[in-house]
């Protein structure tokens, strides 16, 4: 047998392992999903290539199909549940790592409030994979207790997950205070931006746009920065010196209650609006102001903007016009008049918001031209 051959042989393996992964997470089939994973594993296919190439692919399917309104919220976690209970299968499974396993020990933690756990725990046993010994912490890590933690541990390396834009501040903490031990740190996850951009702005020693790519950043190694060398956070994001992300983190709850009013006296079909509705109408708020804030952080706009673009693409899946948003826009420009960046991270939404109302349609699928 060729070794492209033994490669295609391979690929057949894990395409119908996810086939059959997939239609096992749709009904909510535990036992179905593990033997899907080791039926796999016994044809041949590596642990790694599984957990990327079939779970991960599955998970990545689930949170699609849940942003198109094809799956519920509980339709998703009971995926997420399978996907986590299965790679814990495949941990027991395997070899423990031999002693003196390569590069010490990782620490892989999720920023605080960073409740999205697959990414990190995904990458936990990638490298447990390669050898490497792992202290997964799990997810929402408080930074007091992660640096505690490596006070007692003395790991060689820290890799932090974050999937939320919106915990960027807290990764930032975290980051700042792994680097001041003299420990590096590895930043990953969609919150860091599909370039890494947001891992350099907060000072990450490296970044990685998934788990292969950081076991093989790892494998390379990764220098100590100068255990002491404390940084404020003005020394890497100066313009917070003007306050404003400060100002609209303290004054959220008012500025989402405020919207609200607003948007009822604006709105008067707002008035007739469910218990449910009225809910959800102020969670949409709250995480508008909440990736306005984040935009503020970080002082880029494509944060905000790209987040205004998601939601919209969610709220169309369920047959709501992306422009309904564009009120509340307006609004939180009335109540941040005196704020110069808020105020064009905003402008920016809206008119991103009106470029998308004009864009053609692709008949029949829902889809801009």
């Amino acid at each position: 047998m060729t070794d492209t051959t033994a490669v295609q042989g391979v690929g057949a393996v894990l395409a119908r392992a996810r086939e059959e992964l997939w239609r096992a997470v749709c009904a909510r089939d535990e036992y179905a999903a593990g033997q899907a994973v080791f039926t796999a594993l016994e044809a041949g296919a590596a642990a790694e290539d599984v957990l990327l190439d079939v779970v991960a692919a599955v998970q990545r399917k689930v949170g699609a199909e849940w942003a198109a309104n094809r799956f519920t919220v509980a339709q998703e976690h009971a995926a997420t549940a399978i996907h986590d209970r299965v790679i814990a299968a495949m941990a027991h499974r395997a070899p423990p790592p031999p002693p003196g396993a390569p590069g010490g020990t990782v620490t892989v933690a999720c920023v605080d409030g960073e409740w999205h756990a697959l990414p990190a725990r995904l990458l936990a046993e990638v490298l447990r994979c390669r050898g490497h010994r792992v202290d997964f912490l799990g997810a929402q890590v408080p930074t007091a207790r992660l640096i505690a933690h490596l006070h007692r541990t003395a790991p060689t390396v820290v890799a932090l997950s974050s999937s939320l834009a919106v915990r960027l501040p807290d990764a930032h903490t975290a980051i700042t205070a792994v680097r001041a031990l003299g420990i590096p740190v590895l930043a990953g996850g969609a919150a860091f931006g599909d370039d890494g951009r947001y891992a350099r702005l907060l000072g990450a020693d490296a970044w990685a746009p998934d788990a292969r790519a950081a076991a093989d950043l790892l494998a390379r190694g990764l220098p100590r920065p100068a255990p002491g060398a404390v940084r404020q956070t003005v020394d890497d994001l100066p313009h917070l010196l003007d306050q404003e992300y400060a100002l609209v983190l303290r004054d959220r709850r008012q500025l989402v209650r405020d919207t609200l009013a607003g948007l009822e006296e604006r709105l008067p079909a707002m008035r007739a609006y469910t218990d449910a509705q009225r809910e959800r109408t102020a969670e949409n708020v709250a995480h508008i102001v909440d990736f306005l804030s984040c935009a503020l952080y970080t002082d880029d706009g494509r944060l905000f903007t790209g987040f205004l673009g998601w939601m919209g693409d969610v709220l169309e899946a369920r047959r709501v016009p992306a422009r309904v948003l564009d009120p509340a826009l307006a609004l939180l420009q009335d109540l941040l008049k005196d704020f110069p960046r808020s105020l064009d991270f905003l402008t920016r939404g809206r008119a991103a918001l009106a470029g998308r109302a004009t864009r053609p349609r692709v008949p029949g699928t829902g889809t801009e031209a």
